[in-house]
């Protein structure tokens, strides 16, 4: 954490690079692609999912991010297939969703763990196909050690869907982050959303053992390492969340992680606050 902060400090005393590039509004963005907004949000494959909507705002995030259906767009971490299916469904027309993986030899990975991320990634277009009613040929994926020839350079976005405290913990954001932009097109961009630790929260607390990260550390750390922050929204934000329990965000819903006292407590909380950043890879 020691190391984040410093970097974070690096990075706030930089002057931020002229934005050269201009942004859609996101409300306007969301009016321009309602149609295919709608229609992936609304798909039967999300049936069970859409209970998360009211907490996860998948609509709104994907506007935020300004992701067009016909991008070229990275899935951080895909598992469960929530997002899977909503990214699925709104680029799989014209677009293409690629399922990046951790690189296996970073983090706290033991030979039994890496096999399995290995084998997330290779089976991930097959599992894609499953979760979707797509085509399998609609998906790719790729772990963060072996990136194919010819893929650097050819994402247009790269979303990373809490986890950033996981990448924190196991003392691997760097390298992950440096390699995410590496797939990123000049000019390609990073969308985070995270788990939000008060920003008076201790660095002990919020050092993402507990799931929480401070929102500023963040910004810092990720502009320290080639990107500029563009954008920032409350979309995602649940100030019933108190974000500071003993036993981490675990303790809210859907985790509901405590006894029966802590979980009466936090079940109709929602699910976390939590910050929705978007950043562009810098020339």
């Amino acid at each position: 954490m020691r190391i984040l902060l410093a970097t974070a400090a690096l990075a706030l005393a930089v002057p931020a690079m002229a934005d050269h590039h201009e942004l859609p509004d996101a409300d306007a963005f969301a009016a321009t692609h309602a149609e295919a907004i709608s229609g992936a949000i609304n798909h039967p494959s999300r049936a069970d999912d859409r209970a998360r909507d009211q907490f996860r705002h998948p609509a709104e995030t994907l506007a935020f991010f300004r992701v067009e259906p016909d991008m070229k767009v990275g899935e951080y971490a895909p598992g469960g297939g929530w997002y899977t299916r909503v990214l699925g469904h709104y680029l799989g027309g014209e677009g293409q969703l690629v399922g990046l993986y951790f690189d296996p030899t970073s983090g706290p990975f033991n030979e039994e763990a890496q096999q399995r991320i290995r084998a997330g990634a290779s089976g991930f277009p097959a599992e894609a196909a499953e979760f979707t009613g797509l085509p399998a040929e609609n998906f790719s994926a790729m772990t963060l050690d072996a990136v194919p020839e010819g893929e650097a350079g050819t994402l247009d976005r790269v979303l990373v869907v809490r986890m950033m405290h996981n990448l924190m913990r196991w003392n691997n954001a760097d390298s992950e982050l440096k390699k995410m932009r590496d797939l990123l097109k000049p000019g390609g961009m990073l969308g985070i959303v995270q788990h939000r630790a008060p920003a008076d929260a201790s660095a002990d607390y919020a050092n993402g053992s507990k799931g929480y990260l401070r929102q500023d550390d963040v910004i810092g750390y990720v502009e320290a390492l080639g990107f500029e922050l563009v954008d920032s929204s409350e979309v995602n934000a649940n100030p019933r969340d108190p974000a500071n329990w003993e036993g981490g965000v675990w303790m809210m819903p859907p985790s509901l992680g405590g006894d029966d006292a802590m979980d009466a407590q936090t079940r109709d909380l929602g699910e976390s606050d939590r910050m929705t950043l978007l950043f562009r890879k810098r020339d």
